[in-house]
């Protein structure tokens, strides 16, 4: 019949593949493809999640054992804990993940007054995050207490961690030592195998995974948040060290400067007296009045320090969260488009409904619950 030719009939076979159209059956090869390589990235992150989990069990167990005192000393702990996750658990899984093919990211050059900015959001967005988790947090131990009639709030336990370790300890391990470890982990290795899907995929699941990997909640909030802009950071410039700098600054302020502020004012102290200032009123109020403002004179110096820390980190967050607007508003936080499209529609259930997403999402879910319950 005239129009149809053996070469025509040929380019329609060779655009149907089994039935199914050229680009459809190549969306879904695509699909298919990516799926694989998203569960087995989760799924190295969950099995080492587990080994990290074990090997905990494993000193907890031994130490009950043998000097169950050793557990109770918040040096010793941060010190156990600081081994298990940098010398054996993180070691292990960044193994395990670099079995899995990577994309390198192309670098480019931060100059210091971007890298100034770019610190000052950072701040900012983990700061507003950690106010936004204790609001949380806080209404979380409201509901705790009227339907469970009681009971304490939500635990922080690294929180807990940080007020009653040593202040060198804390710079060592929080400062030097696990900002190298979680930007090579959760930037490096997450977003070079991810990128290839598009930055916004790679900058999302890296904070993501960032985020559920410090298993509690009061961290889930601020950690995803500034893992997210970090990741950007990364994926825009190629280089590591930046968020490792930035990463060691914030932990340096968080982990020890404001720790040390805080015992300059030797809050301890201050609610042995005001315990006591609530004992002697209303009887014998000037006695209770002196002894609050004796304790202000003593520590003038302290509150002088503390208070002018808290006007420089509240001048900074204001001048983040202002920087950050601005950049939004000017469309500067942009995603590049990745070498692979995942289709739309399909990009939420090929990221994360696959077996080694969920695996992985639902063990750090669980500890985090069980976290915020217990």
């Amino acid at each position: 019949m005239e129009g149809i030719t053996p070469e025509g009939n040929n380019g329609i076979q060779n655009g149907m593949q089994n039935g199914v159209p050229g680009d459809l059956q190549e969306g879904q090869d695509i699909v298919r493809t990516a799926r694989k390589h998203f569960s087995k990235l989760g799924l190295m992150f969950f099995i080492g999640s587990v080994i990290i989990f074990v090997l905990g069990m494993i000193v907890s167990f031994a130490g009950k054992r043998i000097k169950p005192e050793w557990l109770e000393n918040a040096d010793i702990a941060l010190i156990l804990n600081g081994a298990i996750m940098y010398l054996a658990g993180l070691p292990i899984l960044i193994l395990l993940v670099k079995r899995i093919p990577a994309v390198k990211v192309e670098q480019h050059h931060m100059k210091a007054g971007h890298f100034a900015l770019s610190f000052l959001m950072s701040y900012a967005i983990g700061i507003a995050a950690n106010f936004a988790g204790m609001i949380i947090t806080i209404f979380i131990s409201v509901v705790k207490m009227l339907v469970f009639g009681g009971g304490d709030g939500v635990n922080n336990e690294m929180l807990d961690l940080i007020s009653g370790s040593n202040i060198l300890l804390m710079f060592v391990i929080a400062v030097c030592i696990a900002p190298v470890y979680e930007e090579y982990v959760f930037r490096k290795l997450i977003v070079e195998r991810t990128v290839q899907y598009g930055q916004g995929v790679a900058v999302l699941l890296s904070g993501l995974m960032f985020g559920l990997f410090h298993g509690n909640f009061n961290q889930f909030i601020f950690t995803f948040p500034l893992g997210v802009f970090l990741a950007f950071l990364y994926a825009k410039t190629g280089k590591l060290k930046i968020t490792i700098a930035i990463h060691m600054i914030i932990n340096f302020i968080g982990s020890v400067i404001l720790p040390c502020a805080m015992k300059l004012i030797d809050i301890d102290e201050y609610m042995k007296r005001y315990e006591l200032y609530l004992e002697l009123l209303p009887e014998r109020m000037n006695e209770a009045s002196q002894l609050i403002w004796g304790f202000f004179e003593d520590h003038w110096i302290g509150f002088l320090v503390f208070f002018a820390l808290l006007g420089c980190i509240f001048c900074a967050v204001i001048a983040g969260i202002v920087l950050f607007i601005v950049f939004a508003a000017k469309r500067r936080f942009r995603f590049d488009r990745g070498e692979i499209q995942i289709p739309k529609g399909k990009r939420f259930s090929t990221v994360i409904l696959n077996l080694g997403m969920i695996l992985f999402l639902l063990y750090w879910c669980a500890r985090i619950v069980i976290q915020l319950f217990a």
